[in-house]
């Protein structure tokens, strides 16, 4: 079983940061599994900057859909995998209109059969107010859904607010 830790924050919170450096600070092969997709400019050069920002020692792997398969591909002993972020796979799970339930027991039966180290960030979307529209609520929803499943198997879970870890598991 791999070495799992969740980190969970807000927009901005320094939680992408927070979870590089744990990874780096790991020996072994890092792996970035992106779930995020260039739809625009402004993503797109979002991409290139966080490429940038974690170097050569990283590889990264698109897995904007099937992210079960893409740990179940790449975890192994000597390896570390930085999955960023749920909260962007959920919002590819609800356009694609997939089973979130069904890709959520998927997500959590492979991070329990990985061998070495998987590190998995999310934004936690629940502390504000309740959406106004439906397609809102149904994204809260299914990023909380994804968030307790994936905490309640992880071994460490850890909170990001203002650049501070506050270690929740």
């Amino acid at each position: 079983m791999a070495d799992t830790l969740f980190v969970l924050g807000g927009a901005r919170s320094g939680k992408s940061r927070y979870a590089q450096a744990r990874a780096e600070a790991l020996p072994g092969e890092l792996i970035f599994l992106a779930t995020g997709q260039a739809f625009d400019a402004e993503i797109t050069d979002r991409i290139a900057r966080h490429q940038a920002d974690r170097g050569p020692r990283w590889r990264t792997v698109e897995a904007p859909l099937d992210l079960p398969a893409a740990i179940r591909a790449e975890a192994g002993a000597g390896r570390v995998l930085l999955v960023d972020c749920l909260t962007l796979w959920a919002s590819n799970l609800l356009f694609a209109e997939r089973d979130d339930e069904a890709e959520t027991a998927d997500l959590v039966a492979a991070i329990g059969a990985a061998a070495g180290h998987v590190i998995l960030v999310s934004n936690e979307v629940g502390l504000g107010i309740v959406p106004e529209n439906a397609l809102a609520r149904r994204f809260r929803d299914v990023a909380g859904r994804i968030n307790q499943a994936v905490a309640a198997t992880a071994g460490e879970v850890m909170f990001v607010a203002a650049g501070l870890p506050l270690k929740l598991k």
